[in-house]
């Protein structure tokens, strides 16, 4: 598990914490980010298959030009409307898969 800093992440605390993260997992590499709408790289051309964010608190994931691009939502208190969710990462043989998971709150 790993945490990054996000926009309301104030203080002292919250500096400690850093702005993106990269992890390779069974061959795969993942880019970790707070909000998609930042992403400063192709992350394709710079060898990432996938592109984790959660700004939006919006679940959703998709594939584009190769690489799944992942907001597991959010497991806190419920925000906008939207479902209360996390998500896991398979990761088996070089290849990824993605799922939403809704939490009965």
């Amino acid at each position: 598990m790993t945490a990054i800093r996000g926009n309301i992440d104030k203080g002292a605390w919250a500096r400690r914490l850093p702005e993106t993260e990269i992890y390779e997992v069974g061959g795969v590499s993942i880019y970790v980010l707070h909000d998609l709408a930042q992403l400063d790289l192709k992350p394709r051309a710079a060898g990432f298959a996938v592109v984790i964010s959660g700004h939006s608190h919006a679940p959703k994931q998709e594939r584009r030009d190769g690489v799944l691009y992942f907001n597991p939502g959010s497991a806190g208190p419920r925000r906008f409307k939207l479902p209360v969710t996390v998500g896991r990462l398979m990761v088996e043989g070089g290849h990824v898969e993605a799922e939403i998971i809704t939490l009965d709150v």
